[in-house]
């Protein structure tokens, strides 16, 4: 159990692949373990569900438009039936703000498809300070691999 206490095997692998695919106890306990270990490491840190994405990297790094769910007969001369654009910031916006690297950490990642995985991939080359953990399922103990490993098998 060493490997929980420090977290240096994890950030060591965490910085030299930028994305990583986590297989956590499903009991939970160990994604907010290794957040403070980064965190005190120098990450700045968010957790966040992979449900309800859409295309990662518009919703991670860029100002975007949603439009807000439909909620029954609408007019259609009032915003044609589906409702107003609204902007929305970027998920990640704020974290980019300062020096410090960036850690995301994505709950229920098997919902990603396999080109939306690889885009994570891209984006962590991409930008340099962005590291990506997307937990894949449930293990017996920790367990992680690069993503590049995971979706090869």
């Amino acid at each position: 159990m060493p490997l929980l206490l420090t977290g240096q095997a994890f950030r060591r692998d965490l910085e030299a692949n930028g994305c990583l695919a986590v297989q956590a106890p499903l009991e939970g306990g160990a994604e907010t373990r290794l957040l403070r270990r980064l965190r005190g490491a120098g990450y700045s840190t968010r957790m966040t569900s992979a449900r309800g994405l859409g295309d990662p990297e518009v919703f991670l790094t860029q100002k975007h438009g949603i439009r807000p769910p439909h909620l029954g007969h609408q007019s259609v001369g009032r915003g044609a039936a589906v409702g107003e654009v609204q902007e929305v910031a970027p998920q990640l916006g704020d974290l980019f703000e300062g020096d410090a690297p960036v850690a995301l950490w994505l709950l229920e990642g098997q919902v990603l498809s396999r080109s939306e995985l690889l885009s994570l991939c891209d984006l962590c080359k991409r930008e340099p300070r962005l590291r990506i953990i997307v937990e894949m399922g449930g293990a017996r103990s920790l367990k992680w691999e690069p993503m590049t490993t995971y979706l090869k098998a």
